[in-house]
């Protein structure tokens, strides 16, 4: 196979494509990383998890602050569970939900992330 004498210098350089087939995260590191990403793909999820940030909440409060119904809500709800990023506690009649150790932490890194500038056309080059 033919490739451009620059990448064919620097894959020379990083051990060639073994090097980096080696460093890849495992298909389950991927697959959960998906999972996040998924969640995090909708506004409205990630306004639940804003909102979590601040305060454990039942379902009928965060219903108030998101102005959904009660379905689509659970359905947004069950995904932020599977991904790992909230969690539902039973307390007598009551399901509190709040944000995971790993939902703080990944909410934590969107400061820096929003002062930074971010180009969506570099993909286009």
């Amino acid at each position: 196979m033919e490739i451009p004498d620059p990448i064919k210098q620097s894959l020379e350089e990083i051990g060639g494509l073994e090097s980096i087939s080696s460093s890849l995260p495992s298909d389950g590191e991927i697959s959960r990383l998906s999972k996040v990403f998924h969640a995090m793909s909708d506004p409205l999820r990630v306004k639940i998890l804003f909102i979590l940030q601040k305060q454990p909440l039942c379902v009928c409060l965060i219903k108030e602050l998101t102005s959904v119904q009660d379905s689509k809500l659970s359905y947004h709800l069950s995904i932020l569970k599977d991904a790992g990023l909230v969690i539902g506690k039973q307390e007598a009649n009551w399901i509190i939900y709040s944000v995971t150790d790993f939902g703080k932490k990944l909410l934590s890194t969107f400061p820096s992330i929003f002062h930074e500038k971010i180009d969506c056309d570099q993909s286009r080059e």
